[in-house]
């Protein structure tokens, strides 16, 4: 396809091979009625008092942006249905129709196949992905997700058994002091660091409360990807104070698929409690052109996708898992007006 910055040059070098052709073919004319002086004629000779130099490079300008636009009427009947076809494929819609339709323009057949090579051999890639993501991977006998869970479960445990019951009677000890200085007089000073003591409390909670949800190893047993969520959406609801929304189709897919997805929807809401101060948190799941969309927004803080963020260690094991299924995951977030996580997945087989 004609790249947009040789653009002007084309423009350039059309109109000045015109602008020749047209000096050459009044030079011929001039050579003809011999006249001698024919650059002089060119600048004395008017129509309408406008010299015919000036309808020269007219001329060679219209020509120059028929050219351009015929050219590029061309390139997009012939290159437009590929630049397409790419598009789609970057995003994941491996199955999208216009992938699967015949070109009705004079598209280059060589091209046509190489993208429908490329096509089979990232489907293929796809699947073979989601077949290995099926075989757990060993260490030392045992599966690394055996360890992490395992792992997770302890650290949970011990977060809860210890920093949450402390936080607890932290919380206890402050409410029955309030109800004590209320019956008092204190100075004010010492009200303001009380209230600031409560807020930092209940903060360490709500934390710890995220905290706890991400590393719970939570599984989706014998329940759907859909009751998994809802479960875990409806438990939220009764322990934090974000209005949560919810979409969720009943899909059926490969159960590691499921797990995976289920998992990120986990991590992704810890994320979101942990780091976004959202008032509203939007869950979707649906299918869409053979793929599986998951998507989660929030109205919360967002972030600068140019810089680096120190807490992107959880969205890059997101973007991991998605890989390791194939799929695609776009990120768009925008300081102080939230984030959107939008995760596609291709529905490659039917679930056993």
């Amino acid at each position: 396809m004609m790249n947009k910055n040789l653009r002007p040059l084309y423009f350039f070098y059309s109109f000045i091979l015109t602008f020749i052709v047209l000096i050459l073919t009044l030079y011929t004319y001039f050579y003809a009625k011999q006249q001698t002086n024919w650059i002089l004629e060119l600048l004395r000779t008017r129509m309408f008092r406008i010299p015919l130099i000036i309808y020269v490079i007219l001329i060679a300008l219209v020509v120059s942006g028929i050219f351009m636009g015929l050219l590029y009427f061309i390139d997009m009947r012939t290159y437009g249905k590929i630049e397409e076809q790419l598009r789609l494929m970057a995003l994941g819609h491996y199955d999208h129709y216009e992938l699967n339709k015949k070109s009705q323009v004079s598209t280059p057949s060589s091209i046509e196949i190489d993208i429908q090579l490329i096509r089979k051999k990232v489907l293929a890639m796809s699947k073979e992905l989601q077949e290995l993501s099926k075989h757990p991977k060993l260490v030392e006998g045992e599966s690394k997700e055996e360890l992490i869970k395992e792992e997770r479960h302890r650290i949970a445990r011990e977060l809860h058994d210890s920093v949450s019951q402390q936080l607890f009677a932290a919380t206890m000890m402050l409410s029955t002091l309030n109800e004590v200085v209320a019956e008092i007089e204190v100075p004010e000073v010492v009200s303001r660091q009380m209230l600031m003591i409560s807020d930092i409390i209940n903060t360490a909670q709500s934390e710890m409360r995220a905290l706890l949800l991400h590393l719970r190893p939570i599984n989706l047993e014998e329940k759907t990807i859909k009751q998994g969520i809802e479960l875990l959406l409806n438990e939220l609801q009764t322990k934090i104070n974000i209005k949560i929304v919810w979409d969720l189709e009943d899909i059926k897919t490969q159960t590691a698929i499921e797990d995976n997805l289920f998992r990120i929807v986990q991590e992704l809401l810890s994320n979101t409690l942990r780091h976004a101060k959202a008032e509203v948190l939007e869950v979707f799941l649906k299918t869409m052109d053979q793929n599986i969309l998951l998507r989660i927004v929030d109205d919360g803080v967002g972030f600068d996708m140019d810089q680096e963020k120190i807490g992107s260690y959880g969205l890059n094991n997101i973007k991991e898992r998605v890989i390791s299924m194939g799929g695609t995951c776009r990120i768009i977030s925008f300081k102080d007006q939230g984030t959107s996580i939008e995760i596609k997945v291709p529905i490659l087989e039917e679930a056993e």
